[in-house]
């Protein structure tokens, strides 16, 4: 598995693997209306407009196996200034689950988070229904601090756990 920073050359596979991956792990949570339609075009969209603007506050991973893309992570640095850097988005091949690779994902991400936004913690925001991404964070010592509800693309709302790591797990996480 290698590991490396996206470009925009990735744009199509990380807003495929995305997509792919909300039609399974969001479906009860999201539309079956949006995740049966139109979720790959939404995707695309908002990866096209994340990789053709670079901001210095991004960081965006991939994971790749066989030249083929395994999973990403996407975070940025310092959003908030109580929890630090927010998670912003990690998602795995189901193929490659429970084999390392997200957790890898979030090394690289902790230790980018060390680099750049050093004395910051990290942060995301977990589907409540998920509880196998809730179990995944929690096995990686990450605390759930508390609920709130979002409206996902395609409409309606969802129960969402934030989930946290306190700057001082971060070398940790990050070997």
């Amino acid at each position: 598995m290698n590991y490396r920073e996206a470009t925009r050359d990735d744009t199509l596979a990380i807003a495929t693997l995305h997509a792919e991956s909300w039609q399974v792990a969001y479906r009860g949570a999201y539309s079956d209306d949006f995740l049966d339609g139109p979720v790959l075009q939404d995707r695309i969209a908002v990866w096209e407009r994340r990789m053709s603007s670079p901001r210095a506050d991004r960081f965006v991973v991939l994971a790749e196996d066989g030249g083929e893309i395994a999973g990403f992570a996407c975070a940025y640095g310092a959003d908030d200034e109580r929890r630090g850097t927010l998670l912003d988005k990690l998602h795995v091949r189901r193929d490659l689950h429970r084999r390392g690779v997200g957790a890898r994902l979030i090394s690289e991400i902790a230790k980018w988070c060390i680099a750049n936004y050093p004395g910051t913690g990290l942060y995301l925001g977990v589907l409540e229904q998920n509880a196998s991404a809730r179990a995944f964070y929690e096995r990686l010592g990450a605390t759930d601090v508390e609920g709130f509800v979002d409206s996902p693309p395609g409409g309606g709302q969802v129960n969402v756990r934030r989930y946290a790591w306190a700057v001082e797990q971060l070398p940790a996480l990050g070997q």
